[in-house]
């Protein structure tokens, strides 16, 4: 069933609760990546030239200790946000409250206000992540409609989606909609040759996602430390590398599963310590010493999977293939990204996460189809998981008279 969407909503002079994802990377009081803050404008855009007045609900960081009120707070947020909008965010440093009821019953049309952490009210009870029903009551009564553009906390139901959704009249924002389109039509119907490729350090993190596509996918590579526990279960030595040595027979049955679809590396890149500036050296996992780690993929397993993603026309990457963050080691997932930059005529995705952070570090966030904003909900959507930020929002109107039409 397809969810309404923003253009759906009648918005003019109208309070519009949006739920964004904010919870951006601060270091020092600076925010250090603005990505969600920028995937947000389309939605946040049109809501101005509509004429609607815009009420911001997001979180920051986790909540647990009195410190954590005054290093988390969304005043940095809302700064970046008026310089990136070009036009005043008024921003409140309550969740709740006369001051924040005071500011909404004041606006006018195109106005601006953004609502403090939501994950402040989680200091008391966590009032936000258990989705308590008084919470999104309450917040529910500051608008008239509602709108989730946060796909990155859609696989949570928090009293900032769910609760206000079921209260309201609910659409998906431009960035949902589109993490929508591309990562779940996408997997349900992809164009051929699909070819999945997953990294990341443990098996247990992407079972479901592993299972899901062996059904979708042509071919599913396998990388970054995921890879030692399926080379291991396969009685090969694996040095020091990382390793679930609970998850070997899965890891086993899942190669049986597979029936020759999943693809693991041939070579890797390996070093005696965990470092930046540690030696390091090629091999094949025959010749693994015993205090030796794998860090990365190797030359022979970039030409394979060059190979297995030849002609391919939708691609989905999810993990980066190695430790990126160490320049040594960075040289197989920047080779992915190579790899699917080049590739003519193929929907290439990212499921978010690391391997999205990877992709806009190494300077390849412009060569892909659509880089995800979501880490656990893209995840949890790769597996065929129904997502609450989703299935709470209001069902599109469904009529007879084709696509193209033009009656809702």
């Amino acid at each position: 069933m397809k969810k309404k969407t923003l253009e759906d909503l009648a918005v003019t002079g109208k309070k519009v609760l949006v739920r964004v994802d904010f919870n951006v990377p601060v270091s020092d009081g600076k925010i250090t990546d603005d990505n969600r803050i920028v995937q947000a404008l389309p939605t946040i855009q049109y809501l101005i030239d509509e004429d609607a007045k815009i009420i911001l609900f997001s979180h920051l960081g986790r909540v647990k200790t009195e410190e954590d009120l005054k290093k988390n707070s969304l005043k940095v947020v809302a700064d970046r946000l008026q310089e990136l909008i070009n036009r005043p965010v008024n921003f409140i440093p309550q969740t709740r409250g006369k001051a924040l009821e005071a500011a909404i019953n004041a606006m006018k049309n195109g106005e601006i206000v953004m609502v403090e952490n939501t994950r402040f009210e989680d200091l008391d009870g966590k009032k936000e992540s258990k989705n308590d029903p008084e919470l999104g009551a309450y917040w529910a009564s500051l608008g008239d409609v509602f709108v989730n553009d946060a796909f990155g906390t859609a696989h949570r139901a928090h009293a900032s989606n769910v609760g206000i959704a079921s209260l309201k009249e609910a659409a998906a924002g431009f960035l949902m909609e589109k993490e929508l389109h591309y990562i779940g039509e996408t997997v349900e119907n992809p164009e051929r040759p699909f070819v999945a490729i997953l990294g990341g350090a443990k098996v247990s993190d992407k079972i479901g996602v592993i299972e899901n596509l062996l059904k979708q996918a042509d071919k599913v590579l396998i990388g970054g430390g995921m890879a030692y526990t399926f080379m291991k279960s396969l009685g090969y030595n694996i040095g020091t590398s990382i390793v679930e040595e609970d998850k070997l027979e899965l890891a086993k049955s899942l190669l049986a599963k597979a029936n020759g679809k999943l693809i693991l590396p041939v070579d890797l890149v390996v070093t005696k310590e965990f470092s930046a500036d540690a030696a390091y050296r090629t091999t094949t996992y025959k010749d693994i010493q015993d205090n030796e780690m794998g860090l990365d993929i190797g030359p022979k397993t970039i030409k394979l999977f060059k190979k297995e993603l030849k002609g391919a026309k939708t691609v989905i990457w999810n993990g980066p293939v190695g430790v990126f963050e160490f320049e040594a080691f960075a040289k197989g997932t920047k080779a992915i990204c190579e790899i699917l930059a080049n590739l003519k005529n193929a929907r290439t995705i990212i499921g978010g996460g690391d391997s999205a952070a990877a992709a806009i570090q190494l300077g390849y966030a412009d060569n892909f189809t659509h880089i995800s904003t979501g880490g656990g909900a893209s995840l949890e959507f790769l597996e065929g998981k129904e997502l609450p930020g989703v299935t709470s929002l209001d069902d599109a109107l469904e009529c007879d008279c084709g696509d193209d039409c033009d009656c809702h």
